[in-house]
């Protein structure tokens, strides 16, 4: 959605929902913090060898020179939440192949949790899929992400599990992906 649809009373979101948009250069370094805050409160940065991960959380300007970077604020602009959107082929693509689009580093404020934001930023990505006419999203998440498959589940996604893999010793990514209608298909 663009942000002049909002300004012009044409606002098509339910009344507290969350504004996605495209990162703004200012946003990065606040939106890698977030990601990362996002992350070690879950404990996902607690274990040996996530240093590096959290830096690339961080490393939000590289991220979005490589792929697009969406975020999530309230009415006053407050950043609530971001994602990456990946194409199939970018340095940050870990499980899209030709014509996926791959959805990455969800990470949701504490204090913005339980208020639809990560449910607003996965529907963003489907949006984009769709605009790139891509038929189908993937993404990767832990097996103790157990809110997130719950999230996932309900928005349609389904477990890919022959895609499942591991980037590291004792960590296992479960693979999940939703296959989309097309306007040209339909």
């Amino acid at each position: 959605m663009s942000e002049s649809a909002c300004r012009s009373g044409t606002d098509p979101r339910p009344p507290g929902a969350p504004l996605i948009r495209v990162v703004r250069p200012g946003e990065l370094a606040e939106v890698g913090e977030l990601t990362v805050a996002a992350y070690q409160a879950d404990g996902l940065l607690s274990h040996e060898g996530t240093e590096s991960y959290a830096d690339e959380l961080r490393d939000t300007a590289h991220r979005a020179g490589h792929a697009e970077v969406l975020v999530a604020v309230d009415g006053a602009d407050t950043i609530l939440g971001s994602v990456t959107v990946v194409r199939a082929g970018s340095p940050y693509a870990e499980l899209a192949r030709d014509g996926e689009v791959e959805f990455r580093m969800l990470a949701v404020a504490e204090h913005a949790r339980g208020h639809g934001v990560g449910a607003a930023l996965t529907r963003a990505v489907l949006d984009r899929a769709v605009a790139l006419d891509a038929p189908r999203v993937v993404l990767c998440s832990l097996e103790s992400m157990k809110t997130a498959h719950r999230l996932y589940e309900r928005l349609g996604f389904r477990r890919l599990p022959e895609r499942d893999w591991s980037p590291a010793p004792d960590v296992l990514l479960l693979a999940y992906a939703l296959t989309l209608v097309s306007a040209h298909t339909s």
